[in-house]
């Protein structure tokens, strides 16, 4: 992919994990700010760091389903563009939702293939299930084979690649593809060209992604859960704020309305220290308020009576 100009490397964030005081492991976190054209504003380590986008590309795959027209087709609402954007838990709330956007296109729900959950019973339950559907529902609407849908080469995700590369204004040829856990596609992409997805998702300059902003901020229930990083966020700020996980360590957060985003890879890819760093960075930028800052750090920097986690390290403004 190509790689834009190196800027100014400030240190990791560092996580610790105290048990008791004690230091007993440590994770380093890597994460940026960029606005909506392209330009990293503030650092912890290497902007230019490459790591899988994972679960954090879904808004940018649920544009496919807005502007090949499937939402107004098969009468979408919001509530079924945010479980397309959702790394839900299953729950019966969200399985339906998804299951919706299925009924609505008239497909049967085994032509879901994202996988069956352990201990579940169907693939509504996966956290990937309206992704899914959404993929499968405007495959539908343009006539695209339903059961080759994940594969690279299908329509729907060339339609998908070609509105990363335009976003990004990289050819598409240069993007770095593997399969995700689910199934379909991911890529492989620089943390601050990540930021730049999200300042852009934010910015209000694009009907469709002002859409998507709508759908996960009215609706974040669908986007995660109840307790879940994203869900709470987006309570928390009353929307000012839109937060979306990523496996391994990703986590995206987009300032709505105002063109900045944020990425943050954990190294380690550990799930907890990337709730303890967007807290602490997003207290220092002034993104919350302290009073949210300290409800989210004693939801997700405390971890029982002896352990917390301690972080170190400050973004730098360039």
């Amino acid at each position: 992919m190509t790689r834009g100009k190196r800027v100014h490397q400030a240190p990791e964030v560092e996580v610790r994990l105290l048990r008791e005081g004690i230091i007993e492991s440590k994770h380093y976190v890597q994460a940026v700010v960029s606005d909506d054209r392209g330009r990293t504003l503030s650092v912890a380590g290497d902007a230019e760091m490459s790591t899988f986008v994972r679960s954090a590309l879904k808004p940018f795959q649920a544009l496919a389903v807005i502007e090949t027209g499937t939402l107004e087709r098969y009468k979408l609402s919001d509530r079924d563009l945010a479980i397309m954007c959702s790394s839900h838990r299953g729950t019966p709330e969200q399985a339906r939702q998804a299951f919706n956007i299925l009924w609505r296109a008239d497909i049967d729900p085994s032509m879901l293939q994202c996988p069956v959950p352990e201990g579940r019973q169907s693939p509504l339950e996966h956290n990937c299930s309206g992704k899914h559907a959404g993929m499968l529902a405007a495959s539908q609407l343009s006539n695209f084979p339903l059961g080759s849908y994940l594969q690279h080469n299908h329509p729907i995700q060339e339609h998908i690649l070609n509105k990363l590369a335009d976003l990004l204004k990289i050819p598409a040829a240069e993007f770095v593809a593997a399969r995700d856990d689910c199934g379909a596609p991911t890529y492989f992409m620089q943390l601050r060209q990540i930021a730049t997805l999200y300042a852009q998702l934010a910015s209000g300059n694009n009907l469709g992604m002002e859409r998507v902003i709508r759908a996960m901020t009215h609706h974040p229930t669908l986007i995660a859960g109840d307790g879940e990083f994203d869900t709470e966020l987006v309570r928390l700020t009353a929307g000012e704020l839109v937060s979306k996980s990523g496996a391994e360590g990703v986590q995206c957060v987009a300032r709505v309305g105002e063109g900045l985003g944020l990425a943050i890879k954990v190294m380690d890819g550990a799930r907890r220290a990337k709730y303890a760093v967007a807290t602490h960075l997003l207290k220092q930028m002034g993104w919350i308020t302290p009073s949210t800052a300290e409800t989210l750090a004693e939801k997700y920097t405390t971890l029982s009576d002896v352990k917390r986690l301690d972080i170190w390290g400050e973004m730098i403004l360039l």
